[in-house]
């Protein structure tokens, strides 16, 4: 199975979801969609819809830290939601909880945000 990745805003909020797998062979693509989406569509902060992602390694794990430092020199926020139980306890091993916000749905995580959903 392969990366699905869907990038969308919503006022200054960037909405990327995934979709399969997050692995070393799809985290380079990821990266470079993702930053791309940072700086070409003006946003301030991101929410990470992981509902869909069925697994995710430590390359995915370092591409979230990556874009996460990007959106904090912005002065964002970064939000995670419906996240997978998998991929959560991957979250948690990894101590990304520490700094990385979890919300239950997307919705939830715009309302947090300041945007209506």
């Amino acid at each position: 199975m392969s990366l699905s990745i869907e990038l969308s805003t919503k006022e200054n909020v960037l909405l990327v979801r995934l979709t399969g797998e997050l692995d070393h062979h799809a985290a380079e693509d990821l990266k470079k969609q993702w930053q791309n989406a940072l700086w070409e569509k003006n946003v301030k902060h991101v929410i990470l819809n992981l509902e869909q992602l069925a697994f995710m390694d430590s390359s995915g794990l370092g591409v979230i830290l990556g874009r996460y430092k990007e959106v904090m020199q912005l002065g964002g926020e970064m939000v995670v939601c419906s996240i997978s139980p998998a991929v959560k306890r991957l979250f948690e091993l990894s101590g990304m909880f520490k700094i990385i916000r979890l919300e239950d749905s997307e919705e939830f995580a715009l309302l947090s945000l300041g945007v209506a959903s």
